[in-house]
């Protein structure tokens, strides 16, 4: 994965490494306020060796050693040093005492440290422990006990109670765990994304083939029936992106100069037939003559989406019981022309691939523009590649975090070993930042988005009938 890659994963996972960075921090945040305060005060003594007043005998004065000063600090933890320690202190025997020692490489000061949850009873046993421990000394160190000599402990820096806790760090702990979360985030990010399957954006669909995606259509909340967005409301998002799919489609027939395309996805369910439906009418809105063929002869839908009669359309025509213009319907007051699926045959594979299928599209493409072919998924059957045949392009629907890339990738290959082309790609069901809401943030869609919008048909209506004329 290269750095761009990096960036790309946390752009689109921002919220779930904010939601991991926020968990963590709170769950810190909480532990710390929960936690009980350690405060630590430490008190300097310095330790020495005396004679007892009333002891009168000649000889010298043992000196503490460095070795005498380690086992001091050993016995700290010990009951000689404990006991009398929590007598003194007036605490109740079993009471744990938290303090440590420091010897002094070079002299003979100690350093006692002492922990309590009370800042001052941190203060209280360091400042008692140094006596404590000068009166523990002589059991456990016989050269003293022979000469009969005590140690003193002189206070050199007392103890005083702390003002804040040493635990919990508040700064600390929370700077580590903006750090943690954010490692834990993008390691998740990262994770989701490599178990994801899905095609989410463009990016997947470029990184799979090299056509242009031709147009971001964006899913559309709240409806229970097929989305008409250029009948029910013209001045939507979702309509937009249709006129803008129908202007890509244009760029393509330039370069094809056979005005007619075959729609299909790799799977059911990507909103092929929707958006089908939707493009035709969006070119008969422009002015040309279309004509919408519904190819999907296993499960034909067009008839119902637009609410049309579909018992009798294409299978009727190539079994020679009408006449195309006797089965073909116009959609409303427009030129919008729809030739229904008809009734399902047993074998619609070997029906569009049919020399009477050959001919009867011949005739058709003499008298309309454009016509436009809802035809089956490509992985589950051939039929796609059979009307390519007949067409000049195959534009693939695929459904934004519906569609996975492993199904997407397989359909290409299917069309690859049959050098069969995709003209382009329309993303559809787009959500989030891969709606069109957000490719169209900044543009006004009221009254100003009204007039561009009928400004623009207008001028692609006279473009198009001047190329339809050049055609005939």
């Amino acid at each position: 994965m290269t750095i761009r890659d990096l960036v790309g994963v946390i752009r689109t996972r921002w919220r779930l490494i904010a939601a991991c960075v926020l968990i963590v921090i709170g769950a810190t945040a909480a532990s710390t306020l929960m936690a009980t305060p350690v405060y630590e005060a430490t008190a300097r003594v310095y330790l020495s060796t005396v004679k007892p007043t009333d002891d009168k005998s000649p000889g010298g004065t043992y000196a503490i050693t460095q070795k005498d000063l380690n086992t001091y600090v050993a016995i700290l933890g010990s009951p000689a040093v404990q006991d009398p320690l929590r007598e003194r202190l007036g605490l109740a025997p079993g009471t744990g005492i938290d303090i440590t020692g420091t010897v002094s490489e070079l002299t003979n000061v100690l350093d006692l440290q002492a922990r309590s949850s009370d800042p001052q009873r941190a203060a209280d046993i360091a400042n008692t422990a140094g006596p404590v421990l000068a009166e523990a000394a002589k059991k456990f160190s016989p050269l003293l006990a022979n000469n009969n000599q005590l140690v003193e402990a002189e206070a050199i820096t007392p103890a005083l109670a702390p003002g804040e806790p040493i635990s919990p760090n508040v700064k600390q702990n929370l700077a580590l765990a903006l750090l943690a979360g954010l490692v834990i985030g993008v390691g998740v990010a990262l994770l989701r994304h490599v178990a994801d399957t899905k095609v989410r954006g463009d990016d997947d669909i470029r990184k799979l083939s090299d056509r242009p995606i031709l147009a971001t259509i964006p899913f559309v909340k709240g409806t229970d029936g097929p989305v008409l967005s250029l009948v029910d409301d013209p001045h939507t998002h979702h309509a937009e992106a249709i006129r803008r799919l129908r202007t890509n489609i244009l760029f393509v027939d330039v370069t094809t100069q056979g005005h007619s395309f075959v729609i299909t996805s790799s799977n059911p369910g990507e909103g092929k037939t929707t958006t089908t439906v939707n493009l035709a009418i969006a070119m008969a809105d422009a002015g040309s003559k279309v004509l919408l063929i519904d190819g999907d002869l296993r499960n034909p839908s067009v008839a119902k989406t637009m609410g049309l009669e579909g018992s009798a359309g294409l299978t009727t025509v190539l079994l020679g019981r009408a006449e195309p213009a006797d089965v073909i319907q116009v959609w409303r007051d427009t030129t919008l022309h729809v030739l229904p699926a008809g009734q399902i045959p047993p074998n619609p594979s070997e029906l569009l691939g049919s020399e009477a299928m050959s001919q009867l599209f011949q005739k058709l493409a003499q008298e309309f523009d454009y016509i436009l072919i809802d035809s089956p998924p490509i992985n589950p059957v051939i039929d796609a590649v059979l009307l390519n045949q007949l067409t000049h392009g195959l534009i693939m629907v695929v459904a934004s975090e519906r569609t996975r890339r492993r199904e997407l990738e397989s359909a290409l290959r299917s069309l690859q070993t049959v050098e069969v082309p995709v003209a382009g790609f329309a993303l559809n069901l787009a959500t989030g930042a891969n709606s069109a809401t957000y490719r169209y943030g900044t543009y006004g869609y009221g009254q100003t988005a009204a007039v561009h919008g009928s400004r623009a048909a207008r001028t692609s209506r006279r473009t198009e009938r001047r190329r339809a004329a050049r055609t005939r």
